[in-house]
């Protein structure tokens, strides 16, 4: 089953929400080609930035896709 996994970050630290993606990343089975990172952007960009700077060359990520939601990132994985 292809599936999008989606991981709310709202509230959480810069240092919590790079750690609970990155256990999302650990989990993430081949079923899962994206994860789709929800970390808001009305309350300041800090998580946006973060995520965007730390998993922008990650291995397990081909790329990030930046939708029309400015409060949504989403990474990769593989292509569906």
């Amino acid at each position: 089953m292809n599936a999008i996994r989606e991981l709310d970050v709202h509230g959480m630290t810069r240092a919590q929400a790079l750690t609970a993606v990155d256990a999302a990343l650990r989990r993430a089975d081949a079923g899962v080609y994206r994860l789709r990172v929800i970390h808001g952007f009305h309350g300041g960009t800090a998580l946006r930035d973060a995520i965007r700077a730390r998993y922008a060359a990650h291995p397990r990520v081909l790329r990030l896709e930046l939708g029309l939601n400015p409060g949504e990132t989403d990474l990769v994985l593989r292509e569906f």
